[in-house]
């Protein structure tokens, strides 16, 4: 398998139909372009089952339900770059605090569970093959450290998680018998948790080829724990490894001025002190970089090369007004006050209005020794 350096884009239809441009060198640049010239090979895109309300109306947040999937997938493919689909099965964000069971697999039991699991998966392969639009890896579920498909696939009860695992994984393997699987988890460096969830699923889990794992600096520990993580997952499992979702901000200026919203309707997470008070590099355009260099040795010291890359999440994500984590009928679906806006802009690889940062740089550069 290739080194990938990647990145989730989900979001970039969304940012670009609502005025989102980038630059490069001052030159205005197509964003796919822009990271293939700094040596991007792959894109992860995230999948929503039904990113509607019951009134039809989206979710936002990129609403990434298949159509857009597909449409990025075929860009991302016409630039000669991997994509990493993230089948979520949920009809918005999936993540360790929550895993909620689609509008439309409200009610089932355990069996119709595995089965719509089964089918959705199969059926939405299929269509992105017939499209021209079919991935080079797919990850079953999101973020799955305390299950999915809550209350029944949520642990301690692996039986039903692996039974819904399986059943996404029997679903690809209808399709292709080939392509790679990925199971993801957050919080890249708690390695006792690595162990404990994949020593239970592999009891009754399927093949699978890749494990995914999610670090944050913020939340997820330091690099020694991530790397501690990695190296003893590589031995343990013989799997390959990958980064699939890691960010650093580049600024604690605030982006209210961009998203044109009042004080009560932006979250500004993001921007908190009390965060960057947990991490050892600046908040600053050469903090990003030096925290991108120390991040590519960690993965480049696995052992026997299973460290295979990264995808930086959502790096396009610069902050435009009407695009942010939750609009108002997201808010409703998930039965939280919000706010909604962008949480997430001063972690990207261009400033607010678009320009290529610095850390661009750092990864193009970087050339992984086997290669």
């Amino acid at each position: 398998m290739q080194y990938l350096k990647g990145a989730d884009i989900s979001t970039i239809k969304e940012v670009e139909e609502l005025g989102g441009r980038f630059y490069d060198q001052g030159v205005e640049k197509d964003v796919f372009v822009i990271l293939k010239d700094y040596g991007f090979n792959a894109v992860r895109l995230r999948l929503w089952n039904d990113p509607y309300s019951e009134g039809g109306r989206p979710y936002g947040a990129g609403t990434n339900d298949l159509p857009t999937t597909i449409e990025l997938s075929r860009r991302a493919r016409s630039h000669d770059m991997e994509v990493l689909l993230d089948i979520q099965y949920s009809d918005f964000w999936a993540d360790p605090g929550k895993q909620r069971v689609p509008k439309a697999w409200r009610g089932m039991d355990a069996k119709q569970l595995e089965q719509a699991v089964f089918t959705f998966t199969r059926d939405t392969l299929l269509s992105m093959k017939e499209a021209g639009a079919f991935p080079t890896m797919i990850q079953v579920g999101n973020e799955l450290t305390n299950g999915m498909l809550w209350p029944l696939g949520k642990l301690p009860n692996y039986d039903n998680l692996a039974r819904f695992i399986n059943a996404g994984i029997r679903g690809v393997r209808a399709v292709d018998q080939d392509v790679p699987v990925m199971l993801h988890l957050d919080n890249g460096g708690n390695n006792a948790m690595y162990r404990d969830w994949f020593d239970h699923y592999l009891e009754k889990g399927e093949e699978f080829q890749i494990i995914g794992l999610s670090y944050y600096p913020f939340w997820h520990g330091s690099l020694d724990d991530l790397q501690y993580n990695m190296n003893d997952l590589a031995r343990r499992y013989g799997k390959e490894l990958m980064v699939v979702e890691v960010s650093m901000g580049f600024t604690m200026e605030d982006y209210a001025a961009y998203e044109k919203l009042q004080p009560g309707e932006r979250k500004g997470y993001a921007t908190r002190q009390e965060l960057v008070e947990k991490i050892p590099f600046d908040m600053s355009r050469e903090g990003q970089c030096e925290f991108m260099r120390a991040l590519l040795q960690v993965i480049e010291q696995v052992p026997e090369h299973k460290g295979r890359g990264f995808f930086y999440w959502e790096p396009a994500w610069i902050p435009v007004p009407g695009s942010g984590w939750a609009n108002e009928e997201a808010l409703i679906y998930i039965e939280e006050k919000g706010p909604g806006g962008n949480e997430w802009a001063n972690q990207a690889l261009f400033d607010y209005d678009g320009n290529a940062l610095p850390a661009l740089k750092v990864i193009r550069d970087y050339q992984p020794k086997e290669d």
